[in-house]
């Protein structure tokens, strides 16, 4: 258990380090990479949200075929 506590707290300081270097060494100043970052949160959860009605539709459409009255034969 211990071993598993030392391997997730290693790997949330890397990401956490990795964030930050990578922060510090964007190309584009603070404004601009927020106005990216936003833009692509925006765009990522339209995809999402996208992905989430087709999978429904498609889970409803099961579901209703599954409630439907079977025919003998």
């Amino acid at each position: 258990m211990r071993r598993l506590t030392m391997l997730l707290a290693g790997t949330i300081c890397g990401a956490l380090v990795g964030a930050v270097t990578a922060l510090l060494l964007a190309p584009y100043s603070g404004q601009e990479l927020r106005d990216r970052m936003e833009l692509r949160a925006r765009q990522i959860q339209g995809e999402v949200r996208e992905a989430y009605e087709t999978r429904r539709a498609q889970l409803e459409a099961e579901l209703e075929a599954l409630r439907a009255p079977r025919t003998p034969g």
